[in-house]
């Protein structure tokens, strides 16, 4: 934890302080934050309170009292109810406005973390409770720059994975008339060990009509073979296997055989010419130094397939953040699913993945992973421009 740069950014958000607030691991972030071992045992609430100015105070139950030892500041403890919130309005009095992992209308779920009811607790205070995600962002979503090297150095074995998967597909169906999606999907994954890859889940690989639906997976269960004349969707994501590691997050898209179909070409290049307007977008207003948010991203994005008569067919948010977990903290690309207004700051990444979903028929998604750096954006890994053509 750095208590100064914290304290510093509260002031720049005209903020009182953060509360931390956790009970039985519910939020993962204050444990990141504040440097705490996320492994601890937890069984009672505890309060981590940081003022925009002077020394933190903690509140934690007698029977865990060590819980927050490892922090700076004045420990205070409680056993009954009645004490806690007696407390708190000790540690919180005087204080008008403090940041929660908390986020109006759940806008933002991947910071909304701290339960109504004891955003209700703090406000009956007297305090108000304003959203901690801007905070978040900065504190969680920034990489340094080996956490950059372990993107691109993911981003340089995952982009050749990628090109031996169309190759494979290539030839089964030259050698044999046909591969399934799981048995690629099987190959990404031999790959990603081989390679000192690990991932969540996943890879999708998916035929004609599967690739309309956008998370799509095939099993041993459910998998369909690829043909001659078949649109294939192949979207994989991993990271390095060391700590601090941050996610290479990528979809491509091709045509087995030399002459995709006019229809197929045309949403591809929709989709296409949509995920370069995003990049070229942020890359102006950072060269700018202009502020922009997630979802004015989103709506450029949107606007472009809106413009080509497609809108109801993207049925998804633009893009997400990207950090230690493949969807990170940091402001998402999104108008539709939520609003998310976090501005875009530098040393942050997230993907731009557009996508159109003809029902029953095909689905094109094309992504890449946008890193901002202080005055400029940038894809981080090879950029498909063209549907692969799948022969052999």
């Amino acid at each position: 934890m750095d208590l100064p740069e914290i304290q510093e950014q509260l002031r720049r958000e005209d903020l009182a302080g953060w509360l931390f607030f956790d009970h039985h691991h519910r939020d993962p972030i204050a444990y990141s934050v504040l440097g705490l071992d996320a492994a601890s045992h937890v069984t009672r609430r505890w309060y981590y309170f940081i003022p925009a100015h002077g020394e933190p105070v903690k509140l934690v139950h007698r029977i865990e009292s060590w819980l927050l030892d490892s922090l700076p500041g004045e420990k205070k403890m409680y056993s009954g109810w009645g004490e806690q919130h007696e407390r708190l309005r000790e540690i919180l009095r005087g204080v008008a406005r403090v940041a929660m992992q908390f986020s109006p209308h759940c806008m933002i779920p991947y910071v909304s973390l701290v339960d109504a009811g004891t955003v209700d607790l703090i406000r009956n205070i007297g305090v108000d409770v304003a959203s901690s995600a801007s905070l978040v962002q900065y504190f969680e979503a920034r990489w340094s720059a080996e956490q950059l090297e372990t993107h691109q150095q993911a981003g340089n074995k995952i982009d050749r994975i990628r090109r031996q998967a169309f190759e494979l597909i290539a030839a089964k169906i030259q050698t044999e008339g046909r591969v399934e999606e799981v048995a690629i999907a099987d190959f990404i994954r031999e790959r990603f060990g081989e390679n000192q890859l690990v991932w969540d889940d996943g890879p999708i690989v998916a035929v004609n009509a599967n690739s309309s639906n956008p998370h799509y997976a095939p099993t041993r269960e459910q998998s369909s073979p690829i043909e001659a004349g078949d649109f294939v969707l192949i979207d994989l994501w991993a990271k390095l296997n060391r700590p601090g590691a941050v996610y290479y997050d990528i979809t491509w898209t091709g045509f087995v055989g030399h002459h995709p179909p006019s229809q197929m070409q045309n949403v591809f290049d929709i989709v296409r010419g949509a995920r370069d307007r995003a990049v070229d977008f942020v890359r102006a207003a950072m060269a700018e130094r202009r502020a922009i948010s997630g979802y004015e991203v989103d709506d450029v994005v949107r606007g472009r397939i809106a413009e080509k008569g497609l809108a109801e067919f993207f049925t998804h948010r633009t893009g997400h953040s990207i950090g230690e977990e493949v969807h990170g903290n940091g402001a998402n690309i999104d108008n539709l699913e939520t609003r998310d207004e976090r501005p875009i700051i530098p040393r942050t990444c997230f993907s731009v993945e557009p996508g159109v979903y003809l029902p029953g028929q095909f689905g094109v998604r094309s992504e890449l992973d946008c890193y901002v750096s202080e005055n400029d954006a940038a894809p981080t890994g090879e950029v498909q421009q063209e549907l692969v053509k799948i022969v052999g």
